[in-house]
């Protein structure tokens, strides 16, 4: 991965989405430096009303403005609930700006025909089976979703029951392997319980690490371009 020390500007809709991010920062990108925007009245909203609004998207783009106002090289939107507002906003900025989980997917759809989907926000699972369908259409590939939503695993770690949250997702990710190829956790709030899961049945995909290596590699992409 690059050197150069790039600044990259993190959209969160949660508290949870903060720490895996910054975790896969410091394991795979230690020299760039990470700016945090965040309005977590978004993550509540949304488990309301199961719908990204157009107020909530204007919300995210006000974000997005002052990351670039800050100067970053790069924006990480981190919650996977909102991804689909990335394309509507993300051409009005000169800076690289994605998604937390598109690479994932990407990742999914090349290596397994039957996808087990875990999410634990209502409206990430629709979201995410919508995007694996969209992307397999676009290599032409057929593939089968398994998705599941486990709210209360989400309920537990907003109060702070990190071995609810993980068990609960465990014992989802066991099921979906008895006929999934590879299993996805649907958002960066999850990836915690992959560190905890003792045994790997099946490939789990999760969005940190890969979410990492794509916006320094947008961001690179870019810089190249402007120097050519």
């Amino acid at each position: 991965m690059q050197e150069k020390e790039y600044q990259i500007g993190l959209i969160h809709a949660t508290i949870n989405s903060v720490q895996p991010i910054l975790e896969a920062f410091r394991e795979h990108a230690p020299d760039v430096t990470v700016v945090n925007f965040m309005d977590e009245s978004l993550i509540f909203e949304l488990n309301e009303t199961n719908t990204v609004t157009k107020d909530m998207v204007r919300r995210l783009l006000n974000l997005a403005q002052k990351a670039v106002d800050y100067g970053v090289d790069g924006i990480l939107l981190t919650c996977s609930s909102f991804t689909p507002a990335v394309a509507k906003i993300s051409h009005l900025f000169e800076v690289p700006m994605l998604s937390a989980d598109l690479s994932m997917l990407e990742r999914a759809v090349e290596i397994g025909s039957r996808i087990g989907v875990i999410a634990t926000v209502a409206a990430a699972g629709p979201t995410t089976t919508g995007l694996l369908e969209g992307i397999a259409a676009k290599h032409g590939k057929d593939i089968l979703i398994d998705t599941a939503i486990i709210p209360e695993a989400f309920e537990a770690l907003q109060n702070r029951n990190q071995t609810k949250h993980d068990q609960l997702i465990h014992q989802k990710a066991e099921e979906l392997a008895l006929e999934c190829d590879v299993i996805l956790f649907a958002q960066f709030s999850m990836a915690r319980a992959l560190k905890t899961l003792k045994t790997k049945p099946k490939p789990i995909l999760t969005s940190p690490e890969i979410s990492v290596k794509a916006i320094i590699e947008e961001v690179s992409k870019k810089e190249a371009v402007l120097n050519d």
